[in-house]
């Protein structure tokens, strides 16, 4: 089995062994809930708290500040809308609450149920660069602006925002700001000076999955409503019965975080330096977000005249990413590098390689190598070329061609044909498109020679959708090889039938 080098740390961080370990002491040890009164219960109840304090700790707040939730996505929500709930009859009435357009959609989703709702929602653009300025934040802030809502570091680019000096606006306004930290959070030095809620998750710093936190200033909680109601847990903003096992290893992992966090920004700003160099001189390499204020371990870049399911499906021996994890499966183009100026095409064909604790220099290489590679063998079969085929012309055949399909509509190709008389000698495509586009261009090349000009055939769906595995949305890439086949048949064909052949 191939190694694969794992290069998707923003999406999710493998759990230290050491974190490991302790989860599954605790499983082992099988503690009662939490809630109860007896000795089982008493010793979960412990072990959370010292967890609370450790990831406190993380970002310099008491531990009663804190509200353990199933993830960032959650802890949003609770700040968004627990945030809105709370505000009283006259707040509501023409509230305003703001985003950044280039947000994560755990942000962005939940402030647009507010507006669905009836509130005010601003959404602001960032620069070119993807940096939010202070005068544009507090020109942006209406008379009824109650929240601002931002990610810290944004989880496709890795751009940072300038929290102080946004926090400063807000304060200044006495508008509540919330932060989505998942990204900073034991990765960066961070404070929660200046902010009303703060979201972090365990699974991106080292910890597992389904477990995270919101920070809530002490001025906030009092009007904060719990959006997960039940048994009161949690001073009642979120009730359910604590993941002891959960929270014990998103304590450890916080601790080791803090611990590290000064070395590995220093060694992680070092490799992704190495993995830019080994990619910056390559023709129509475009770095996506600010080289300075972003995270020292994401690195976003775009690559022209390449289609970009087709690279990320050659680089088989690297996991990374085509955008944000919510985004990538999806096919559709990043909305956060559409709202930064890229087009389609160049958002599809972009690649997100984070890195994080286990990343090492041997790692970067690898990618170097093989995002190299791949980006030969597409543009040396892309349609932006002249098309080879002096080898068949010495030959003495002739050269038959057709195009279809276009660029901008994601498939492009070029069927290229050597005849000998009537009867097909070789085949060739020149392709732009997603990979069963390829493949079955591939199988053609190997099929149509030999065959009548006039007998030569793409396929039928069914055919193609067994033989290359197209999903069904894509059969009518297949029509457009259909169309270039039949043009280099058309253009053949005219000259043997005006002779009678």
């Amino acid at each position: 089995m191939t190694t694969v080098t794992y290069l998707d740390h923003a999406a999710t961080t493998p759990v230290d062994p050491q974190v490991v370990a302790a989860l599954g002491a605790v499983l082992a040890e099988g503690l009662g809930n939490p809630s109860a009164s007896h000795a089982a219960g008493r010793r979960a109840a412990a072990l959370i708290d010292r967890a609370r304090l450790q990831v406190a700790a993380l970002i310099g707040t008491d531990p009663a500040h804190l509200v353990f939730t199933s993830g960032a996505t959650e802890a949003n929500n609770l700040a968004i809308a627990g945030h809105a709930a709370g505000l009283n009859s006259t707040q509501r009435r023409g509230a305003q609450v703001l985003g950044l357009v280039t947000d994560h959609k755990a942000v962005l989703s939940p402030l647009r149920r507010l507006a669905e709702a009836g509130f005010v929602l601003t959404l602001l653009q960032p620069d070119a660069q993807g940096l939010l300025s202070p005068q544009v934040l507090a020109a942006a802030l209406g008379e009824g602006a109650q929240l601002v809502s931002l990610v810290h570091v944004n989880s496709e680019t890795g751009v940072m925002q300038d929290l102080p000096a946004l926090a400063a606006v807000c304060r200044e306004r006495g508008v509540a700001l919330h932060i989505d930290a998942a990204q900073s959070a034991g990765k960066l030095p961070l404070s929660v000076d200046g902010i009303d809620y703060l979201s972090f998750t365990a699974h991106k710093l080292g910890g597992p999955q389904g477990i995270g936190a919101l920070y809530v200033a002490p001025q906030r909680r009092v009007a904060l409503q719990a959006q997960i109601v039940g048994g009161g847990q949690q001073r009642g903003l979120r009730s359910g019965t604590l993941p002891t096992h959960q929270i014990v290893a998103f304590g450890l992992a916080c601790q080791l975080a803090a611990d590290r966090q000064p070395e590995l920004a220093g060694r992680l700003s070092g490799l992704r330096q190495r993995l830019w160099q080994g990619l910056a001189d390559l023709p129509g390499v475009l770095h996506n977000g600010h080289p300075q204020h972003c995270a020292p371990g994401i690195l976003n870049l775009s690559f022209t005249g390449v289609e970009g399911e087709s690279l990320v499906d050659g680089l088989s021996e690297l996991a990374v990413s085509t955008g944000s994890a919510c985004n990538s499966s999806s096919g559709e183009p990043s909305p956060v590098l559409r709202a930064l100026g890229r087009d389609t095409q160049l958002a599809q064909a972009s690649l997100r390689l984070s890195l994080g604790q286990t990343s090492t220099a041997a790692d970067v290489d690898v990618a170097i190598a093989a995002i190299r590679r791949e980006l030969s063998r597409l543009r040396a079969l892309s349609p932006d070329l002249p098309p080879p085929v002096a080898d068949w012309q010495a030959a003495g055949w002739v050269v038959a061609q057709g195009e279809g399909g276009e660029r901008r509509l994601g498939t492009w190709v070029r069927c290229l044909l050597a005849l000998d008389g009537p009867v097909i000698r070789a085949a060739r495509f020149q392709v732009y498109g997603c990979p069963q586009t390829l493949s079955v261009c591939q199988q053609l090349a190997g099929r149509l020679p030999g065959l009548p000009l006039a007998h030569a055939e793409v396929g039928s769906p069914q055919q193609w959708l067994e033989t290359v595995a197209a999903p069904v949305e894509k059969l009518g890439r297949m029509l457009i090889i259909e169309d270039a086949l039949r043009a280099a048949q058309s253009s053949a064909l005219q000259p043997f039938a005006a002779a009678g052949v």
